[in-house]
């Protein structure tokens, strides 16, 4: 659970204040035989302080079941008393500390989470406290601690804190609950000294006799992902810490700037690709966005670079934030309690009867392609697959905590999906899309971008691909990897996921068939970007539902010209007393769905299209071409129609597409194609945005009337 930066009350009963302590937040697995340690991102500290872990296990030794703390790692100064982050920097990035240990350390424990079987994170934390204080109580090993904690009021605590130069207080309520991973306001920091973490872009030649640089370039990411400079600094360090840094900078050399704007320096600049974090300390914000007197504190291995913002300066609501890997990995995958109530690591998949396999983040073998499943379903349980299932706001809020928490932790874990069941995911941290820098800038999206982009429209999406056969191209590697078409499913899915056999004209072949979240999830765990869905369902695989006509456009045509022809499209429809659903096909053309009356055959469908095609192609010559030869098209667009035949497909409406801008084919309205738009304009990256805009534009499509087959004659003098 992290704090909120902002305003509480320093007297009221209501609150518990305590220190806050500058140091790296951990939780510690105390067990009578073991103990491990984890930072916030889930990265193991055990190693890095051997000394806090002997310290652990003397306390423990005597215990019978265990207890999971969450607490503070802090450096002592020569009186053993708690001092600055700075101080740790020694033991930052280094594997193993047993010979090279530095300063001291203490543990400060500040909650618990568990004691023995017991969660304790749904009780207040008052009585959490009250558990606490019994278990450390008579401890005489400095390296473990307990919160200073005062009740009702913090001023006398706040003045010692000013006086003793403290980075601040944290007030607690006492009724606050533990929410694993979430940033409440039920926490909040009270800060004396103000403390911003950044992203390094790159640094500055020294002056004089100075070794190694003179300043880090810092930057923050600003809302639409880009890095802004907020300004540099080369206070705060050592020699020593100047030539860890150094080493560090080196690894990380770039050719450009990795800044949105790029930043005038006093000493010449040299970039690098924004991967490390550090903390600073300053005096305040200027008017145009630059740290005042920042002074280097340490660098940060437990802060993912794409969560570095600017800290806010009043107190914020809750909002969707990493989760810690170390709680939940507690809650659901590393830690199971025997009958005498010891937390112990939960044996492995192939070792347990469960049913559902859990993988420890060290047993997952990476590999080339994404092709692990969950559970498997037997042959007979495969035509069961879950129908469509409504998905609550709720629902996609723990989906989006889960994925960050493994994400930013392990990268791989198992998904609670809102049905019960759980879905085996992995390599959410790979690249999916590369960064884009220019006018098109973009962050580099990764695998878990893509599964929070399908949680995010699955309401919309599901009900468009109920019960229809999909089609996969899968990404293993991303879009800049090779993609290979799977028609057939996998031999073995996951439990839900639903699998059929289905009409394929020539033979008879088992389909993943659309529909369900979980079934959506898989293919994203298979590296499947986009959704493809037959125009039929299953059971009826030769009736179609709608057909769509594909506006093809050389590449170098402006999306203007292709909008011309679509309202092209639209006017020729209507002359046809129908109406047609146009959606940006997600990369550079634009397709019109036309919904078809009961029973019509893909022939007809297929028939009916060629029609259309044809009179558009006609009435704008210089425009359109049903010419399939590219040679032949010259400069116009290709009216496609012979996307509806049988078993082909069209990437559906709310798909990520396989391209550098991460295209989303996204559903217009009408007057969106008068006013204009561009591809571009809806990605993986911006899409929420569209959708509380918007809405679902595409259910229009299944509630319309089908068209009238017989208005083509009409319109055609009868000519075929």
């Amino acid at each position: 659970m992290l704090a909120s930066t902002g305003d509480a009350p320093l007297d009221s009963p209501d609150f518990a204040y305590e220190p806050k302590y500058d140091g790296i937040r951990a939780i510690a697995v105390v067990g009578p035989r073991e103990v491990t340690l984890w930072s916030r991102l889930g990265n193991q500290k055990t190693t890095q302080f051997p000394e806090i872990v002997e310290a652990l296990q003397g306390w423990a030794r005597h215990r019978i079941s265990s207890v999971v703390l969450d607490g503070e790692i802090v450096a002592l100064d020569d009186d053993g008393r708690p001092t600055g982050f700075q101080n740790l920097q020694g033991r930052i990035h280094v594997k193993d500390a047993s010979h090279q240990l530095g300063a001291r350390t203490a543990f400060i424990a500040f909650d618990l989470l568990f004691d023995g079987p017991e969660d304790l994170r749904d009780r207040p934390l008052s009585e959490r406290r009250a558990r606490l204080e019994p278990l450390l109580h008579g401890v005489r090993d400095s390296r473990l601690r307990i919160s200073e904690q005062v009740v009702g009021s913090g001023r006398a605590l706040y003045e010692r804190a000013k006086k003793a130069g403290w980075e601040g207080l944290v007030a607690k309520r006492l009724d606050s609950i533990y929410k694993s991973g979430r940033r409440s306001p039920e926490w909040c920091k009270l800060k004396l000294v103000r403390h911003q973490t950044c992203v390094v872009g790159g640094w500055t030649e020294p002056r004089g006799s100075r070794p190694f640089f003179g300043a880090l370039l810092l930057g923050v990411h600003d809302g639409d992902g880009g890095l802004q400079y907020v300004g540099h600094t080369g206070a705060g360090f050592t020699d020593a810490e100047l030539g860890r840094v150094w080493k560090h900078l080196q690894s990380l050399k770039a050719k450009t700037s990795p800044f949105t704007t790029t930043p005038r320096t006093n000493e010449k600049p040299h970039w690098t690709k924004p991967r490390l974090v550090v903390e600073v300390k300053f005096t305040e914000w200027t008017a145009d966005g630059k740290l005042r007197h920042p002074t280097y504190l340490g660098m940060r291995d437990d802060v993912q670079v794409e969560s570095v913002r600017k800290e806010p300066d009043v107190a914020r609501p809750a909002v969707r934030a990493s989760v810690h890997r170390a709680t939940r990995a507690v809650e659901a995958r590393h830690l199971a309690a025997d009958s005498t109530g010891v937390l112990r690591a939960k044996p492995s998949a192939a070792a347990r009867p469960s049913s559902r396999r859990r993988s420890d983040s060290t047993a997952v073998r990476r590999r080339n392609e994404d092709t692990k499943g969950d559970t498997v379903a037997s042959r007979g349980e495969r035509d069961k697959g879950t129908s469509t299932v409504g998905v609550t706001q709720a629902d996609q809020r723990r989906l989006f905590e889960q994925l960050d928490a493994i994400e930013s932790g392990p990268g791989d874990g198992v998904l609670d999906l809102p049905d019960g069941s759980g879905l085996e995911i992995t390599n959410l941290r790979k690249v999916f899309w590369p960064a884009r820098t220019g006018s098109g800038k973009m962050r580099a999206l990764t695998k878990g971008d893509l599964f929070r982009h399908y949680v995010r429209v699955a309401p919309y999406l599901l009900p468009a691909l109920a019960d229809r056969p999909l089609v996969m191209k899968r990404y293993p590697n991303g879009v800049t990897g090779k993609p290979f078409y799977q028609h057939r499913a996998p031999d073995k899915v996951p439990k839900g996921v639903r699998v059929q056999p289905v009409d394929a004209g020539s033979e008879t072949r088992e389909h993943l068939v659309g529909g369900s979240l979980v079934t959506l999830l898989y293919t994203a765990q298979l590296g499947s970007i986009s959704q493809d869905p037959w125009f039929s369902r299953v059971g009826s695989e030769r009736i179609v539902d709608h057909v769509a006509i594909d506006l093809d456009p050389p590449d170098e045509l402006a999306f203007g010209r292709v909008l011309e022809l679509a309202r092209g499209v639209r006017d020729t429809l209507a002359e046809l007393k129908t109406v047609g659903f146009p959606k940006t096909s997600g990369a550079g053309g634009l397709h019109v769905y036309i919904p078809m009356p009961p029973q019509t055959t893909y022939d007809a469908g297929l028939l009916y299209c060629q029609i259309v095609a044809t009179l558009v192609a006609t009435r704008y010559p210089k425009l359109a071409t049903v010419e399939r030869s590219i040679a032949a098209r010259g400069n116009r667009i290709y009216v496609d129609y012979l996307q509806n035949i049988h078993s082909k497909t069209l990437a559906s409406a709310y798909s990520p597409r396989a391209n550098d801008f991460a295209g989303v084919s996204t559903p217009l309205s009408w007057d969106d194609v008068e006013a204009g738009v561009r591809p571009q304009d809806f990605t993986v990256a911006n899409f929420e945005a569209r959708l509380t805009a918007s809405g679902d534009l595409w259910a229009g499509l299944r509630a319309a009337k089908g068209a009238d087959l017989r208005a083509v004659t009409r319109v055609t003098g009868g000519r075929k």
